[in-house]
């Protein structure tokens, strides 16, 4: 049985063999995990989770007007 100190050392080992853009994603995923465990923000992450697909939509040059709003 590991401790949890090695257990910790294992896990800072892979982030850090991560590229920035995944370091992230795991960063978003440990604070919904922790909303989750307090049942908090459900509604708040589960609307996280859907930007990367709004994202291709939000971002065109025929709407660049609203992002002044």
């Amino acid at each position: 049985m590991q401790t949890l100190e090695k257990d910790e050392e294992i896990l800072i080992q892979k982030i850090r063999s991560l590229s920035q853009e995944k370091i992230k994603e795991v960063e978003d995923f440990i604070d919904f995990l922790k909303y989750k465990e307090k049942g908090e923000g459900l509604t708040y992450w589960a609307a996280k989770a859907a930007e990367p697909s709004f994202q291709r939509v939000w971002d065109n040059p025929e709407d660049a007007d609203y992002d002044n709003l």
